[in-house]
């Protein structure tokens, strides 16, 4: 039996709610401004990659193989997640989208980031909160799961 530990998903989501509430509480195009919507950048990559090791491993549980899935494009993880159940196929979209735009990320941190990140990030928060969630009731340390 897997257990999976979201604590330190959990701590990376609100590190990055707390960036966006500072991003959007600073004086515009400030410096504080920037330094927000860099960490705001990291604190986004930084979850989506704890999201994605904490998928893999949970898939784990299913029959998957670690090294097939390590091996396996995220998308292709995501789909498995929708397949048992770990999240829906709208969910699996908007991922999809996510993940598509912290691709993006790596390579625009400037307005682009802004027009772009900014507008998914509160949708993206929700459903990471709510993946987080499902793992921790599911394969989590208080999961009928891990007791038995």
């Amino acid at each position: 039996m897997i257990y999976l530990n979201t604590e330190h998903l959990e701590r990376c989501i609100c590190t990055l709610r707390s960036s966006l509430d500072l991003y959007v509480r600073a004086e515009p195009d400030s410096i504080e401004q920037e330094v927000f919507r860099n960490a705001i950048v990291k604190g986004y990559e930084l979850v989506q990659e704890a999201a994605f090791k904490l998928l893999r491993k949970a898939l784990r549980e299913f029959g998957h193989g670690a090294r097939k899935l390590n091996d396996l494009p995220i998308k292709d993880v995501l789909r498995l997640a929708a397949s048992h159940g770990l999240m829906s196929i709208e969910a699996v979209e908007r991922w999809f989208a996510y993940r598509d735009n912290r691709n993006n990320t790596a390579h625009d941190y400037g307005e682009g980031f802004a027009k772009e990140t900014l507008v998914l990030l509160p949708a993206f928060l929700d459903d990471v909160s709510g993946l987080a969630g499902v793992l921790a009731s599911r394969l989590g340390k208080d999961s009928d799961h891990a007791q038995t």
